[in-house]
């Protein structure tokens, strides 16, 4: 592989999060299913894989090899399988492309903590919170060093049902959105 900085188009100076900006934006760009029926899907599928791979080195490298619990926030990999496949997983989940998702993790073979984090992502997107805790409490209990699986237990058995998978708030609607709207339709109607 080249130098994954200068894929992704960063410096090695560059933060942890600076890295996982450009590896968003840039997942976010050539995303395979950005050009479904179009004759650039075959490069776009292998700059797609060519950036995964670059964002796994760097968080590799950061995180002393192994496993990279990147501080939360961002794209987590098992270095010992998937590290591509879990990316496209984690950007279908967050961008609501939930079957697909859905399908992919069923047919990975490998049941790490990743696999286990970004089903329970996807439980939690379907609204499936006693599934999504149990299968997120699994990937923290895998990985107790990744601070972004420990992150998520802790808030989904706090009850803290606002947690988004670390990569911001997506889209969804939370149980304090649900009830509150409940509450205004209520007054409303009388």
């Amino acid at each position: 592989m080249t130098d994954p900085y200068k894929v992704l188009g960063i410096s090695p100076s560059a933060s942890d999060d600076e890295v996982k900006k450009v590896y968003r934006e840039q997942a976010r760009k050539y995303h395979p299913d950005n050009y479904h029926d179009n004759p650039l899907s075959d490069l776009a599928q292998e700059k797609m894989k060519e950036i995964n791979e670059a964002y796994d080195a760097i968080m590799r490298q950061r995180n002393g090899g192994g496993t990279s619990g990147n501080g939360g926030g961002g794209y987590t990999y098992s270095s010992n399988a998937g590290g591509g496949q879990y990316a496209q997983i984690r950007m279908m989940i967050q961008t609501g492309n939930l079957h697909q998702a859905e399908q992919m993790l069923n047919a990975a073979q490998n049941r790490n903590a990743e696999w286990h984090f970004l089903m329970g992502s996807l439980c939690y997107r379907k609204g499936w919170l006693d599934q999504a805790r149990q299968y997120i409490n699994q990937a923290a209990s895998m990985e107790p060093n990744n601070r972004e699986y420990q992150t998520a237990a802790q808030q989904m058995n706090s009850g803290g049902f606002a947690y988004r998978g670390g990569t911001g708030t997506s889209g969804g609607m939370d149980m304090c959105d649900c009830c509150g709207t409940l509450m205004c339709l209520s007054c409303l109607c009388r």
